[in-house]
């Protein structure tokens, strides 16, 4: 990704910007010249979503483990 580009804002953003390029690559319809540079936006949209979802896995752990030590008592 370019300097000027910026990861979305959101899990989801990040997910439609995927499915776009995939489809591309699958489509064939993506000129070969751009195939790198959307490779590397894809790799960079998957750091952030595997993020994401690590952050949210460890909410998640930690709220089911409040919810044990509560239950408990």
């Amino acid at each position: 990704m370019n300097k000027k580009d910026k990861l979305p804002k959101d899990y989801s953003t990040a997910i439609k910007r995927l499915e776009e390029i995939v489809n591309h690559i699958e489509e064939q319809s993506l000129d070969i010249d751009l195939l790198a540079n959307q490779v590397k936006e894809a790799n960079a949209l998957i750091k952030f979503c595997s993020g994401k979802l690590n952050e949210v896995n460890k909410e998640v752990e930690k709220l089911l483990s409040e919810g044990d030590t509560s239950d408990n008592q």
